[in-house]
């Protein structure tokens, strides 16, 4: 997997970062500041310097026109990303394959499934063979290892104990169940510590497992860790077709926030993603 890496870029009037992501063949820009029209000319030549399929770039809500006018078409938005100010999701897309969704319609009516559930997330009973713990850089083989059996393809290096520790050191915060020694479910939360935010991701439970409903408790322990910190705006962004996880977010309280058109590779193929956000102050 060609490793995704981060990149600053400076021109006389702006300043933008930019994430390379080879392995699903985009770019996206992460933060910017200053001539919007000038560094959206220069993302549109990074896009196709590193022969990107699709652009994406994280917008604050007073430039929406002028991504309008740029050609960018908007996906969704995460509420309160930027110190309390909304985040807006564009892309442009350089494929026309790309640009395209076979499942959108299929998409669509799993996410009004999803949205006529009870906003009230149901907690089972978890037997006492599991224990939910906080998980560090001795986990990671375990952690590694729990990764390999459920994704054949992801868009982040997780099958590798190397990378879980990076992300760790990085500031991501994990949690998962283990069951007579072995981690059985995951969730992570990817902190931004200048903005304030979180993504919850990196969910994963072996499906011998699942009965139990054992994600809910590793979002509600994230929260919790998160909110001891600060944290209040909180995201994930769910594979569009994978109804337990979309009303997993739902009944906890989480909002459908757009979704994003073939954004990553999972599994063997690009999905579509739901974005859904949550704001912890309230």
């Amino acid at each position: 997997m060609q490793k995704a890496k981060t990149v600053e870029k400076k021109g006389v009037n702006y300043r933008v970062t930019f994430y390379l992501d080879p392995f699903n063949k985009r770019v996206r820009v992460d933060d910017y500041i200053g001539n919007l029209n000038q560094l959206l000319i220069e993302s549109e030549r990074m896009a196709k310097e590193h022969k990107a399929e699709k652009l994406i770039f994280k917008a604050r809500k007073e430039h929406f026109l002028t991504l309008v006018e740029h050609g960018f078409r908007f996906e969704g938005m995460i509420c309160g990303y930027f110190l309390g100010s909304d985040c807006l999701f564009f892309s442009k897309f350089y494929n026309h394959e790309r640009m395209r969704s076979q499942e959108w319609g299929k998409e669509d009516e799993l996410l009004y499934g999803v949205t006529s559930l009870d906003r009230h997330a149901k907690l089972g009973t978890i037997p006492g063979e599991y224990t939910l713990k906080k998980l560090t850089e001795n986990d990671a083989e375990g952690l590694a290892k729990l990764y390999q059996q459920i994704f054949k393809i992801y868009p982040t290096p997780l099958n590798k104990p190397e990378y879980i520790k990076e992300t760790m050191k990085e500031g991501t915060i994990y949690f998962g169940f283990e069951h007579h020694g072995e981690i059985i479910s995951a969730a992570s939360a990817e902190v931004n510590d200048f903005y304030k935010n979180a993504e919850l991701t990196d969910c994963a439970t072996l499906k011998a497992h699942r009965k139990y409903g054992l994600m809910k408790f590793l979002l509600l322990r994230l929260e919790e860790e998160l909110k001891s910190n600060g944290i209040y705006c909180v995201y994930s962004i769910a594979r569009s077709l994978s109804f337990g996880m979309n009303a997993a977010l739902h009944q906890l309280g989480y909002d459908y926030r757009g979704r994003l058109m073939n954004n990553c590779y999972i599994y063997d193929k690009l999905e579509d993603m739901n974005l859904w956000v949550k704001d912890m102050s309230k």
